[in-house]
């Protein structure tokens, strides 16, 4: 008898544990869905909330389905994917490597792919300035090529880092110092890229490092949502080996996951979406690291739900931050990397600070 109570209020206990668990998810897609429809309505066409949920769901007139759709709508969904791609990197980078500091841009990654775009637009002609008497833009004439040299960059730090987490077994504390590292590497690269390029060439450089959303085409938008469909089934599909992951990788080995080829998959996948992103729009840095935080603070580390949530919250962090960046100096658009590392960089000492009071 007592132990089918205690089997009873077991299961009670786990289906409360799930509810709890979907109502997040079910509330961070809300809360998507409100930062996306007050993002829509910031613009110079001042548009109702009641037109702007008409023209979302095809009703409305022409020309508020025009602006929101072909106007407001691609930097929106460009800012989402990109979003997703860095925090679904990040929590997929904090597990693997049991570092709660690991992202792209604490590890040298995005530095990486800022160095291999960088080379690119130099050395192989993928940037240029076009000038007109009324303006003066930038453009990437070859976009995959940037990719390309800007995932091979990233795939220098995974490499490292890898080696270093494996191979050399070095502490946590090490693998970021090993980052800060790489990052002032690439830094010093790119500035001897600059010292040595032309005008146009530093005018494109320092254009794209700037980050910015408007800049990726139909195509590049739809080959970041491409790649993060990938990236989130694989990530699901071994969702239990990551929570085994988080007792340790003897235990992990214990039930029977493969923990070199995950890590190496793993690192490689996270890597790529996060080296496309930044070829697409930019350096735009912490949203991977920051992201996952939020959202364990209430759904844990079990990640059957950290995954989809994590990528949701990068979602929200950086349509919020666009929103930001189009309002605080309108009708200018401040660069959106410099307010997500004004958001990141003080969460970032926070959590190094918590670290070193918990060595102690």
């Amino acid at each position: 008898m007592n132990s089918a109570l205690l089997q009873s209020n077991s299961n009670n206990d786990y289906t409360r544990y799930i509810k709890q668990k979907w109502l997040v998810l079910i509330c961070l897609v809300l809360i998507l869905f409100v930062v996306t429809v007050l993002s829509i309505s910031v613009g110079s066409a001042g548009l109702p909330l009641l037109e702007i949920l008409r023209a979302l769901f095809g009703g409305g007139e022409a020309e508020s389905i025009t602006i929101v759709w072909n106007v407001r709508m691609p930097r929106i969904i460009t800012g989402m994917g990109v979003g997703f791609a860095f925090a679904l990197a990040g929590c997929i980078m904090q597990n693997v490597l049991r570092n709660p500091l690991a992202s792209a841009s604490t590890l040298g990654v995005m530095q990486g792919a800022a160095f291999g775009a960088s080379i690119a637009i130099v050395y192989f002609q993928a940037g240029i300035q076009i000038s007109t008497v009324a303006i003066a833009s930038i453009t990437i004439t070859n976009p995959y090529m940037v990719t390309t040299f800007a995932f091979l960059g990233g795939m220098i730090s995974t490499v490292f880092i890898i080696f270093l987490s494996r191979v050399r077994g070095v502490t946590p504390s090490a693998m970021v110092l090993a980052g800060v590292a790489l990052s002032a590497m690439f830094a010093a690269g790119i500035a001897l890229i600059q010292y040595f390029a032309d005008e146009m060439q530093i005018a494109s450089i320092v254009h794209w490092t700037f980050g910015n959303l408007g800049r990726a085409s139909q195509s590049q938008t739809l080959a970041i949502f491409a790649l993060n469909a990938v990236a989130l089934i694989y990530f699901v599909f071994n969702r239990l080996n990551y929570n085994a992951m988080e007792s340790g990788t003897h235990t992990a080995k214990s039930l029977g996951v493969n923990v070199d080829a995950l890590v190496l998959i793993s690192m490689t996948i996270a890597t790529l979406i996060s080296a496309v992103s930044v070829a697409f729009v930019g350096t735009i840095g912490f949203v991977g690291l920051i992201a996952p935080h939020i959202v364990r603070r209430f759904v844990g580390n079990d990640y059957r739900f950290l995954i989809p949530c994590s990528a949701l919250m990068g979602a929200i962090i950086m349509i919020a931050a666009d929103l930001a960046s189009r309002t605080i100096s309108s009708p200018a658009i401040l660069p959106i990397g410099a307010l997500t590392s004004f958001l990141g960089a003080p969460l970032f000492l926070y959590m190094i600070i918590r670290e070193g009071r918990g060595a102690k």
